[in-house]
């Protein structure tokens, strides 16, 4: 046995265990596991850093009665986990919490989403005794600017004798991460690699030709742009497709020299500023050269689910067959096993045997869009090989475990909401991270398809380019305040906020602010000797000017670090001003107290936070039937498109019922906006009356119709709403509680009911 495996049994004995040699990153996180540290792992999707995680429920599985806790972003994620974790620990040992699932949740090792986490920590929850350990995956997710805060506030409010694990993608800024951990979590060893397990390859595919990024003559080191690419982009770009013709119809004992000299440019066509435009080849013929090529199973990345579903209808007109008879026996049966519990009259809604028919080609498309449980089967068949080529939107690459040999971006750029955008660095290494499987790809691909106008040295930074900065998004909540007032009064609570990593941050750049006020100063002397020593006045009025310019920017910075310093705690008071003035906080002097409404409001989560409070302390959903409640709670929770428009809504009380709840959102904004608060986009009623009319029990296609949107996003609201609802039957008072769990069974019906699990 080596010194470091005696002063490390159980890293040692973990590492024995497992099928495949551990690297060193994996080792060192352990080991730093093992003393006692807390530790941040930063490295490349698929590198596996949830082997780390894994190793923390193994230490607190040594123990007695000790508990695990492991975290994750998603939902989706988290049943990922939990049915990975069941294989090895059984059913009794794992619960799965994710706010719409509750399995087991008094269990040693429990799989849950942060948020769930989070409301844990402030309801001080009985479930959190013998917490050993806590594992955030996918940790790079507090820069999130909608859920980044809950990451904070875990980190924050975790006891201090519970281990954290923080698992993170490759960012540039690590150690300031690392270093804010330690300060707010005590002993916390930072483990970074930037090494891919399985090497990955880059393409550019021009036409039907796989050319590579870099120049493999260059050196890896020196990832030195390929000059056929580079020469590909210059107006003479059509030379590109004169030298191809030109190979391909010389023969004979001066093919390899002709060749050369046409990669050298020596075929030319006459120089015209009208280059004849390289076509792109179509989805098809894409998959047909990945599959020639051995390069299959391959993610398409399409940066939208019209464009996903469009691209798996071209493959199925084309007549591709990507699947064996025996895969295509094999993939009919788990599918069916898996959509049992479905009605057939909602499975020819949901269009099943298309998709069907297209999985037992080997082609599927992956997107929000789509029923989660169809989401699922089509993970389970792409892990199983037997699905090879899937057409997904980016959240696909967002931590689920389904990596692929090849990686294909049609574009750079997406649509971000408001305009297209150019994908990040970041964005591009989570995409093309899901290229190469361990243990089965010696190397992993990533294609990127040629486009009019492309620029290969852009490409070739984006790939290059491995980390991002992690910045923290973290702002006080309403919910957030009265539950820091609560539990630690408000001097503590301000302290608190201090030590987030958004402050952390803002703190780090007032030093180089002020090492800038202080250069300014010494210059500042030195302008004002020279006015008071010079003499002639051309000289004086000079140096007047400048000492009054440098005046003016060392007061900008001097202000800029006023702003700077206590930014979070500023922003919490404003928060708690606005609190106050509705009574839902008593200040007393120095000291705050929570009312009855306030007491209510530490059990409401989102961000209508205050508007749910605030509309129960005011009665204004009394004598509601179950369906109007719903609707009502569906116009809260609904984020509507850019485009959308309001359209028609319930029939009956709902209107009245509506528009006191709009007038008292308005209130509500005019009061924060006064408060220097940046307020809240109004109610969206979109989808309300599809959301009373699946209330009141009518058929998914008629919902669906009504709700103008895929299954898959009625059911995500649906689970949204069911998540207030919940919040409600615990909060408000008998009548309306009792409305809201009538609400919840109403919704809670056909596929919003079904869980994969």
């Amino acid at each position: 046995m080596s010194e470091a495996d005696a002063a490390h049994p159980q890293t040692a004995a973990f590492a024995a265990s497992r099928p495949f040699q551990l690297d060193p990153f994996q080792i060192a996180s352990c080991q730093a596991l093992e003393q006692g540290s807390s530790v941040l792992v930063a490295a490349p999707t698929g590198a596996g850093k949830t082997v780390v995680g894994e190793f923390a429920i193994h230490l607190a599985m040594g123990e007695p009665t000790a508990k695990a806790f492991y975290t994750t972003p998603m939902k989706a994620l988290s049943n990922q986990k939990y049915r990975e974790l069941v294989d090895v620990y059984g059913p009794d040992a794992v619960g799965l919490l994710t706010g719409d699932t509750n399995i087991n949740g008094s269990a040693r090792i429990v799989v849950m989403t942060t948020e769930v986490l989070r409301n844990m920590l402030y309801a001080d929850s009985d479930t959190l005794g013998d917490l050993r350990y806590v594992v955030m995956d996918e940790v790079h997710y507090l820069a999130d600017r909608f859920r980044g805060a809950v990451w904070e506030e875990v980190i924050i409010h975790l006891p201090r004798h519970v281990r954290l694990v923080s698992l993170s993608a490759t960012v540039s800024n690590a150690e300031e991460f690392g270093d804010w951990l330690g300060t707010v979590r005590g002993d916390t060893q930072v483990v970074v690699s930037e090494i891919r397990p399985v090497p990955l390859e880059q393409h550019v595919l021009v036409r039907g030709d796989l050319l590579p990024l870099f120049d493999d003559r260059a050196g890896a080191a020196a990832a030195q742009v390929n000059q056929e690419l580079m020469r590909i982009r210059t107006p003479r770009a059509g030379m590109y497709e004169n030298n191809r013709r030109v190979q391909q119809e010389r023969s004979g004992r001066h093919a390899g020299r002709d060749a050369r000299n046409a990669r050298r440019g020596m075929h030319a066509p006459p120089r015209s500023s009208q280059a004849p435009r390289i076509e792109r080849i179509d989805r098809p013929e894409v998959v047909e050269l990945l599959q020639r090529e051995r390069l299959l199973p391959a993610i398409f990345f399409i940066f939208s689910r019209v464009g996903c579903d469009a691209a798996v209808n071209q493959v199925r007109r084309a007549g591709i067959r990507l699947t064996t008879p025996d895969e295509r026996s094999l993939i009919r049966r788990i599918v069916e096993e898996r959509t049992s519990a479905l009605d057939d009259a909602d499975l020819d809604v949901l269009g099943y045997w298309e998709w069907l028919d297209n999985l037992q080609r080997g082609v599927a498309s992956h997107h929000a869009g789509l029923l989660p449980v169809f989401k699922e089967v089509v993970e389970e068949l792409f892990q199983r090989k037997l699905v090879k080529a899937v057409f997904a939107t980016e959240t696909l690459a967002l931590g689920i475990n389904m990596p692929a040999r090849t990686v294909v971006l049609e574009k750079l750029q997406k649509f971000n909401g408001e305009a297209r955008v150019a994908i990040t660095p970041g964005e591009y290494t989570q995409l093309t991270g899901r290229a190469g499987r361990r243990g089965i790809d010696v190397e992993g691909h990533a294609v990127v398809q040629w486009a009019e106008g492309m620029d290969p040295q852009a490409v070739a930074s984006l790939a290059s380019r491995r980390t991002y900065p992690l910045n923290s998004s973290f702002r006080p909540t309403y919910n957030m305040a009265v539950n820091l007032i609560d539990q630690f009064g408000r001097r503590r609570a301000r302290e608190i906020l201090e030590s987030s990593f958004a402050q952390f941050q803002a703190d780090r750049a007032v030093v180089g602010l002020a090492r800038q006020v202080q250069d300014a100063e010494v210059s500042l002397q030195g302008y004002r000797d020279a006015v008071a020593k010079s003499r002639k006045a051309s000289d004086r009025e000079r140096w007047a000017k400048r000492t009054a310019k440098l005046e003016a920017s060392t007061a900008k910075l001097r202000r800029q670090i006023s702003s700077r310093t206590g930014t979070v705690a500023r922003l919490f008071d404003r928060v708690v001003e606005v609190l106050v003035t509705l009574d839902y906080v008593r200040l007393d002097g120095d000291r705050a107290t929570l009312t009855d409404a306030g007491r209510t409001m530490r059990r409401i989560y989102g961000e209508r936070d205050l508007l749910v409070a605030e509309s129960l302390r005011q009665g204004l959903w009394r004598g509601l039937d179950a369906p109007t409640l719903v609707a009502i709670v569906c116009a809260l929770v609904y984020e509507p498109r850019r485009d959308d428009r309001d359209g028609a809504v319930p029939k009956g009380p709902f209107a009245r019922a509506m528009d006191t709840t709009g007038n008292l959102w308005a209130e509500l904004d005019d009061l924060e906006r006064d408060n220097r608060l940046p307020g809240s986009e109004p109610p969206a009623t979109g989808i309300s009356l599809a959301m009373h009319s699946w209330a009141r029990g009518l058929p998914l296609e008629r919902v669906l119709i009504q709700a103008d949107m895929a299954a898959g996003d009625f059911v995500r609201w649906c689970k949204q709403t069911i998540d207030l609802l919940d919040q409600l039957s615990l909060v408000a008072e008998p009548e309306i509680a009792r409305t809201a769990r009538q609400g919840l069974d109403a919704v809670r019906r056909g596929i919003v009911a079904y869980s994969g699990l």
